[in-house]
């Protein structure tokens, strides 16, 4: 049997974390749904369904994260992993080498 539990969240629950996220830094920067929504250029739905579902294109969700001062966010996504311990970077050098 599988255990989830050692997965870490599964990606619907990433999604809504996103958007959550989302939601809180539009309204602490005082922004509509439209306002934000016009000016990422997407459909009042589109950001609605976000905000409610996690649900959106990538390049949508990179459109609202400029507006929102998070495109450092985006460029880090897949940056290289930071180790922790001495050990763990020489595991990962020999796994590569």
């Amino acid at each position: 049997m599988i255990n989830l539990d050692e997965f870490g969240l599964m990606p619907m629950e990433i999604q809504k974390e996103i958007a959550r996220k989302e939601k809180e830094r539009r309204k602490d920067k005082g922004l509509t749904q439209e306002e934000l929504a016009r000016r990422a250029g997407l459909s009042l739905s589109s950001l609605r369904r976000f905000e409610q579902t996690g649900e959106i294109s990538f390049a949508s969700l990179v459109r609202i994260g400029s507006i929102l001062d998070d495109e450092k966010a985006f460029l880090d996504l897949f940056a290289p992993q930071e180790y922790q311990t001495m050990k763990e970077l020489l595991d990962a050098k020999r796994r590569k080498g």
